[in-house]
């Protein structure tokens, strides 16, 4: 089997023990176990629980790389893009960062290297609403609105009634839509190459 495949393998076993048991039942012997290797093999790939952590957020990071690059021609633009990765797509996703975050929070696998990761993904989301938006109250608001659903998601709060937080999400796309244009010099063409009209 190939580095890159068993590399993956055993982060993905540390997120199924995070979401099954929590941080606390995270142990280089459990990990290793659940991706079926050894403990020195796991060692090779990841000399400690921390850097095991440290791993899974790298991942994590790259991953938000692809959804920064692809945000700008979601058809919600940059602020749509942002609002549709609030809202976790399952129970498991949600439930893995939650444990990911209390497991940086505890003092065993506390990690400033993988939390400035996460600190630099949603100060990114920031810039990229700021830059897109153009109106920084209106970035700000659309920001606070995301982080809230997400938050309230990984933490198994009450959620909104799934209506509301659509037509929430589409108030917001549209509101955008609206700064976006009215920062567009005279002439610029629409989507379908016809002069837009003022």
């Amino acid at each position: 089997m190939s580095s890159t495949t068993t590399r993956d393998r055993i982060l993905d076993s540390l997120a199924e023990i995070l979401i099954d048991q929590g941080s606390s039942a995270v142990t280089l012997e459990a990990v290793a176990d659940r991706a079926g290797v050894s403990k020195g093999g796991l060692l090779y790939h990841f000399p400690s629980k921390n850097a095991l952590i440290n791993g899974l957020v790298e991942r994590m990071a790259a991953e938000a790389e692809e959804l920064f690059a692809a945000a700008p021609q979601h058809s919600g633009g940059v602020t749509g893009a942002f609002l549709e990765d609030s809202l976790p797509s399952s129970r498991e996703e949600a439930a893995l960062y939650w444990s990911l975050i209390a497991a940086l929070r505890s003092q065993e696998l506390a990690s400033p290297e993988a939390m400035g990761l996460i600190n630099d993904i949603f100060t990114r989301w920031a810039t990229m609403l700021r830059e897109d938006v153009g109106d920084p109250v209106l970035a700000e608001t659309i920001r606070l609105v995301g982080d809230g659903l997400y938050l309230t998601a990984i933490a198994e709060l009450p959620q909104p009634d799934p209506v509301i937080t659509r037509r929430i999400i589409d108030d917001l796309v549209d509101r955008a839509a609206r700064a976006r244009a009215e920062r567009e010099p005279p002439g610029v063409t629409g989507r379908a190459g016809e002069p837009r009209r003022w």
